[in-house]
């Protein structure tokens, strides 16, 4: 028992037996500093550094983002943000086949690559007589798709009746005889019109321009788009007077008559109409006649 409490007190005065560490010169072996430590000192200090080490990886873990690495975390805001990130991943997924499909349609509208049919009614259809007689008689397809356009500018146009009629929102984009018209048979989805060189053409409507390039086959193209899915397509010109993303107005000047492109016939505005990709007759609305 005895040699138990000797041992105790010489562990407990090893402990608090204090030492000296002198920094010296090793040229001038002058004392430049010393520090007084003993055993229980140095162990507080080595635990207190350990604890600090661990309290700060821990506050950094668990009040980061870094606390996502650790493996089985689970955690309520990430899902709802991998839920949010799947939602807009399939919305841009959306927009995206939507702005292909688009491009598409005024591809094809470039290119004239469209497959124009007539409907074709019977009475194996199961159309009864009236139904096949208001397919047969007006409106025609333009101006059912032309009534919505007019319905949809009337909204942002309160001086605007509808008694006022087609020619107060759309303007013909020039004037002169028609050389070769509308003709899907041949797919000739547009009217030519024979104009002088540099003539002025005009916008039909308000709009945007979302096309306007030089292409081989056609020269210089401008495309505008209106309200309801509206195109309307100006070729052949001699040069332009707007760029892509240009807002323009009805009636203001967008070009200037030409014979550019490989397909051109003379001095003229191939001029084509086209509402939600259906090519439209331009003299079912517009009186081309000076």
């Amino acid at each position: 028992m005895a040699n138990q409490e000797k041992k105790g007190a010489g562990f407990l005065k090893k402990l608090l037996s204090r030492y000296r560490m002198v920094i010296i010169n090793e040229d001038t072996f002058e004392e430049q500093a010393q520090v007084r430590v003993s055993r229980l000192n140095f162990m507080i200090l080595v635990i207190l550094i350990f604890a600090s080490i661990f309290t700060a990886t821990f506050i950094t873990i668990a009040y980061t983002p870094l606390k996502a690495i650790i493996p089985g975390y689970d955690s309520s805001e990430l899902r709802q943000k991998a839920i949010q990130n799947l939602f807009t991943t399939d919305s841009l997924i959306a927009l995206y086949n939507q702005n292909i499909n688009y491009l598409n349609a005024v591809r094809s509208v470039l290119n004239g690559d469209v497959t124009f049919q007539e409907p074709e009614l019977s009475i194996e259809n199961g159309l009864n007589d009236q139904e096949l007689n208001a397919s047969f008689a007006p409106p025609i397809i333009e101006d059912s798709l032309l009534r919505a356009f007019v319905a949809k500018e009337d909204k942002y146009n309160p001086n605007e009746t509808r008694e006022s009629g087609i020619t107060a929102l759309l303007l013909a984009p020039a004037k002169g005889p028609i050389s070769q018209p509308f003709s899907p048979e041949d797919l000739h989805f547009a009217v030519d019109i024979v104009l002088e060189e540099n003539t002025p053409i005009k916008a039909i409507a308000d709009g945007t321009v979302i096309f306007a390039e030089w292409t081989s086959q056609t020269g210089y193209v401008i495309i505008l788009e209106h309200l309801s899915g509206m195109l309307s397509v100006y070729k052949h010109n001699a040069d332009l007077n707007k760029k892509q993303g240009d807002a323009v107005l009805g009636g203001e000047v967008i070009a200037s008559a030409g014979n550019t492109g490989e397909f051109t016939t003379g001095f003229h505005l191939h001029f084509e109409l086209w509402m939600e990709g259906y090519p439209m007759n331009p003299s079912n609305f517009f009186n081309f006649s000076n």
